[in-house]
């Protein structure tokens, strides 16, 4: 019913908005392809620059998929009660970081993988393309008025 329903507006955020964004969230997700299919993973994160670094492990769905592809990754937060919130998607292309001093110095950074690695790399996601929305609270353009007269 359209009553009782709390309006909301989409608004579509700047690029500085969503890299300010991408770093206050704690999990993401990252799609690539798998077996010429659609795959989605959560994963820990962190920006350094201007790539997203994913740490992982060498043989993981996540480094083999990342050898050079271009993949997407998204972040988000929601309220599910307001029906608010917003996203931010980041679209380009990654690479695996296996280098013993590239691993040791994204080591410092504190960002852990999911699963404990047996051979720890990084994927680096290169931020080429990043697009990010809101869904906030909105006003009803016809509010105050009682119809027709």
């Amino acid at each position: 019913m359209l009553g009782t329903d709390v309006f909301r507006r989409l608004e579509v955020l700047e690029e500085s908005e969503c890299r300010s964004l991408l770093t206050t969230a704690p999990i993401g997700r990252l799609a690539f392809t798998e077996g010429a299919l659609p795959a989605i993973q959560p994963v820990h994160f962190v920006v350094l620059d201007h790539q997203i670094i994913i740490p992982t492990r060498m043989g993981s769905k996540v480094a083999a998929a990342s050898r050079g592809a271009v993949v997407a990754f998204e972040v988000d937060e929601f309220d599910a009660d307001a029906r608010t919130g917003w996203d931010v998607t980041v679209i380009g292309p990654s690479r695996v970081v296996e280098h013993p001093d590239e691993v040791r110095a994204l080591d410092r950074l504190g960002v852990r993988a999911w699963a404990p690695p047996d051979v720890p790399c990084y994927v680096a996601v290169q931020m080429s393309i990043v697009r990010g929305r809101r869904l906030v609270p909105g006003v009803r353009s016809d509010a105050g008025t009682s119809g027709p007269r």
